[in-house]
């Protein structure tokens, strides 16, 4: 067996492209390359500029290569019965095969195989499958990107690393791949090649997996584990240690194990006021910004006070990111250089583990919806089954439909067997759950804090002692969870998993077990399961009726006569109904009367079922369709919740967009003030709650805050401090705000001409100026997608690329790398770039603020908080719409300067900041940069100024 391994570069992706470069690598069945052939092709077509500038192929460059003919005569003898490698072979082969046959020449009608698919399987983790991020990754020299023979170089290690990794699967990882992908064409050939490999090997390492009902796993039993201290541990160690000795013993640690150790004086600070906090059972709201080192700032002092107090610390944070970050390089640093052991352990919400029992059901059964797709999110599944401890679908990186597949493999406690389930001892949502109970701290996430309330405090280990990171997020969750959300999918969900049709669903595959079961009721359940099926069509069609009706009530119907792509929002409101309501009340009474009859009937079969029948695969079945039949049941309830439009203190509203017109309907009912709520669940019964954030004060006051958390009664008893950090960075050296004051000011909603031509033609010459290294962040979708082209446009010329998020990719991290991989760029970005974006060092000079970052005031929400501040005869403007956009905005500022090196600038587009009466609130809360503004003209040589004097200063 050879492989060919093949890369071309073309003058675009068109069928009337030619090829303009060939790069081929040849390998034996060792993976040891034999052979290489590179060659420029001249094209009979013009190479256009852009494809000049990805590839560094001009007309010059191939002025005197051979001709297109000559050089697949050269190639073709090469691939005679080799195996095609490329990375996206479809492209490749597709291309290779059109040239073939333009030229006269039979085409490669060979295997083939596509890097990219097995990078997927095999390494489920990656976040990118893009060559030169990949490579780089793997630590594979390549320099000469988008150079074909480079390209099929850095293709062929690529290559031989993941098919070594391949061989050197366990036995039964293989024969579990060679299964999933019996049948599919060459990638199904290749995994018996490497199947029928591995049978001839003898040595099988028993030691490196744990091997349970044929799947071979990372980890074993989680009743194994250990409490965090030995009986033996001395806990005197701890109980006479005061705090500042504990704290020098924890410096002096780190000066020895941290390279380049420094102390900060504001996380100094922070270690003082979150143990005082814990240690005087009081409430902390303590605002720390970039370079504070905020997390070990109160992982330090909680740790100490927990185990010295043998007390369970429970840290919240909003985003996945910043638990991870915990995870994997917090804890690990201070398990290292704390003075005594100590536990962490990750706990979040249910449905983030994997359910080993679904899966195992799914696999044997080959229950796949979308055959490609499914096998390979399987398969990468199998041989994560290997590697993670965790069992945490945030280690997988999923393509199109891996979220669905995720969905009907998760866990979740409607379909859980508890120590009934063969898995339960390997289970990972328990192991979670048992590490939790174990663990000193225990770090989840705001949305869990509020399941577990939900949950009659069922999920988190009880605790008393909370630190809240990204405290700015908390009160946003908090509405989400102590309200409703229901959408077109939330019924279609558990729908199709019970019934799509009358052949697939847990229901027919009951229907066709209970008729091979020898048992005298097995002939009456499946003429139940007969009337039932029919039931779950009418059932669908009510509910797409239901959805066109409340599609129509959006407001999305009469006010998208312009074409635009507007997401609509309208508001309900009891005694001003919409139009039509009538109908939609209707609508939902078929609906509830129709599922509560389908949940009936269902809970009395699989009741039956489940009591009269012990075969373990329809247990599992049962228990699996009951907690479809739980959903279905709430989404019922959670309907007519929202149809009565009953609750005073609820804001309720739909909100849908035209492309997918009723499916994209989603219904909200929100509390319009969770104060309450919040002191009810937290700030009086918890013992001390620390809230932290960069963003948490406006100019230099917490009032904001307080009334946002419902502070204000713990802050009259004395219970309550709050605390801002001097920043440890010195921003008036390190950042230069500029505000043009002649800008032209937006008129109107929609994107003014004037202002889009200005910003435009400012934000290209700034651009031009820092060579990109720009981020513009916008406050609506609509704006970015004004500028995107024009931009694009002014700079063409240049080598400076334009990044657009929602144009170039929605995948933020994505964007971010692409990014920093191309030093010369601009990158556009709406409300996810506002924050949690970090580009330190020289990849970010300029920060650009289109406009200031007010939420839309006709939103449900905002709207509905307006008016209760208007009952309470204050100014919403001033109490709510201003300081919720400083705290944007400061996150905003936040992205240009990420360490004491960064150094930078940043322009402010929206000239009310210095125009009105409330622009102070903005620039007095930003932490001390330098802040100027002048003429339009004026701004590129002062950018050029400040520029150079950072350049001297580096190069003094």
């Amino acid at each position: 067996m050879k492989f060919a391994v093949l890369d071309l570069e073309t003058t675009g992706h068109q069928t009337d492209d030619e090829i303009i470069q060939v790069g081929l690598v040849l390998l034996d069945a060792e993976l040891n390359v034999t052979e290489t052939f590179s060659s420029y092709v001249k094209p009979n077509v013009a190479i256009p500029s852009f494809i000049t500038q990805l590839t560094g192929i001009s007309e010059q460059t191939v002025e005197d290569a051979p001709p297109l003919e000559e050089v697949l005569l050269g190639v073709i003898p090469l691939l005679n019965d080799a195996v095609l490698v490329a990375h996206n072979v479809g492209f490749d082969a597709g291309f290779l095969n059109q040239s073939l046959d333009r030229c006269g020449y039979m085409p490669f009608v060979g295997r083939k195989l596509d890097t990219i698919d097995l990078l997927r399987i095999l390494y489920p983790s990656l976040t990118t499958y893009q060559l030169g991020a990949v490579s780089e990754l793997f630590g594979i020299e390549h320099d000469r990107h988008h150079q074909a023979d480079s390209d099929a170089m850095a293709t062929a290690i690529l290559f031989g690393k993941a098919v070594s990794k391949l061989r050197d699967l366990p036995l039964l990882t293989l024969q579990r791949l060679a299964v999933i992908f019996k049948d599919q064409d060459d990638l199904g050939w290749f995994m018996e090649q490497s199947l029928m490999r591995k049978e001839t090997e003898t040595a099988v390492d028993t030691d490196a997996f744990a091997y349970f009902r044929q799947f071979a796993l990372k980890v074993g039993d989680w009743t194994e584990e250990m409490p965090p201290r030995s009986d033996d541990f001395s806990g005197e160690v701890i109980e006479e240690l005061d705090f500042d000795t504990f704290m020098e013993q924890v410096r002096a640690s780190f000066r020895e194990r941290v390279l380049n150790y420094e102390e900060r004086d504001a996380q100094n600070q922070m270690f003082k006021e979150v143990y005082d906090a814990l240690n005087n059972d009081r409430h902390l709201l303590i605002e720390a910004g970039t370079g504070t080192g905020k997390s070990l700032g109160y992982l330090i002092p909680s740790l100490f006070y927990g185990v010295q107090q043998e007390k369970k610390i429970v840290v919240s944070t909003h985003t996945i990111n910043l638990q991870e970050q915990l995870r994997e390089r917090d804890i690990p640093l201070l398990q290292s250089t704390m003075p005594f052991p100590f536990r962490a352990a990750v706990f979040k919400g249910r449905g983030n583990y994997l359910c080993l029992r679904k899966f195992e059901g799914k696999i044997n059964l080959q229950d796949f919806v979308t055959p490609t797709e499914d096998r390979i999110t399987a398969a990468q599944m199998i041989i994560w089954l290997g590697e993670t401890e965790n069992g945490d679908q945030e280690e997988l990186h999923f393509g199109n439909r891996g979220a669905d597949f995720w969905d009907t493999v998760s866990s979740d406690a409607d379909s859980c067997l508890n120590r009934a389930c063969p898995w339960f001892k390997r289970c990972y949502y328990h192991r979670a759950k048992q590490e939790a109970n174990l663990a000193d701290v225990v770090i989840t996430n705001h949305s869990m804090l509020f399941t577990d309330i939900r949950a009659d405090h069922r999920l988190l280990p009880p605790y008393e002692q909370l630190i809240v990171d990204e405290a700015h997020h908390l009160e946003e969750v908090a509405g989400k969870h102590l309200g409703m959300q229901l959408s077109y999918y939330t019924l279609l969900q558990p729908h199709q998993r019970l019934c799509k049709d009358a052949r697939s669903g847990l229901l027919p595959q009951l229907r066709t077990r209970l008729q091979h079961e020898d048992h005298e009721y097995s002939e009456s359940w499946v003429e139940t399961i007969d009337t039932l099926i029919p039931q779950f069509s009418d059932i669908k069609e009510s509910w797409d009726k239901l959805f066109e009706l409340l599609y129509q009530m959006s407001g999305n119907a009469s006010s998208n006569e312009s074409g635009e792509n507007v997401q609509a929002v309208a508001r309900l409101k009891a005694e001003s109904l919409p139009d039509g309501w009538k109908d939609a009340e209707t609508e939902e009474a078929n609906v509830f009367a129709e599922l509560g009859r389908i949940v009936k009937s269902l809970d009395k079969l699989l009741t039956d079922v489940k009591d009269r029948i012990d075969d373990g695969a329809i247990q599992a079945l049962v228990t699996d369709m009951n907690g479809s039949v739980k959903d279905l049941a709430r989404v019922k309830d959670d309907l007519r919740f929202f149809i009565k439009v009953e609750e005073r203190m609820t804001v309720y509203w739909i909100e849908a967009n035209p492309n997918f017109r009723s499916k994209s309907v989603h219904l909200y009912a929100v509390p319009a003030d969770v104060s309450s709520q919040l002191q009810q669940y937290f700030f009086e019964t918890k013992k001390s709650i620390t809230l932290t954030s960069a963003t948490l004060s406006v100019q230099k006051s917490f009032q904001y805050a307080i009334e946002q958390f419902g502070l204000e009664a713990q802050e009259q008893q004395g219970r309550l401090k709050t605390v801002q950090l001097p920043s440890p960075f010195n921003y008036r050296e390190q950042a230069l705000v500029v505000i043009p004051r002649n800008f032209p000011s937006v008129k109107g909603t929609a994107g003014d001409p004037q202002f889009i031509g200005a910003l435009v033609q400012s934000l290209a010459e700034a651009a031009q100026e820092t060579q990109g290294r720009m981020l513009i962040l916008f406050t609506a979708y609509r704006m970015l997608k004004q500028v995107y082209e024009p931009l694009k446009e002014a700079l063409a010329h240049t080598n400076i690329q334009v990044l657009g998020q929602g144009i170039d990719s929605g995948n933020r991290s994505k964007l971010t790398r692409r990014f920093q991989q191309h030093q010369a760029s601009v990158l556009l970005g709406t409300s996810s770039f506002w924050e949690g974006v970090d580009i330190p060092g020289e990849a970010l000079v300029c920060l650009a603020i289109v406009r200031l970052p007010f939420q839309p005031p006709n939103h449900p929400l905002v709207e509905a908080k307006a008016e209760m501040l208007q009952q309470q005869k204050q100014n919403p403007f001033m109490k709510l719409s201003i300081p919720q956009a400083v705290i944007r905005f400061k996150q905003g500022f936040g992205r240009l300067v990420r360490s004491s090196q960064d150094r930078g600038i940043v322009l402010i587009y929206d000239t009310r900041v210095i125009e009105t009466y409330y622009g102070k609130y903005f620039l007095y809360s930003l932490p001390g940069p330098k802040i100027e503004h002048m003429h339009l003209e004026q701004i590129v040589p002062r950018m050029r100024e400040w520029l150079d004097a950072d350049q001297k200063e580096a190069e003094a």
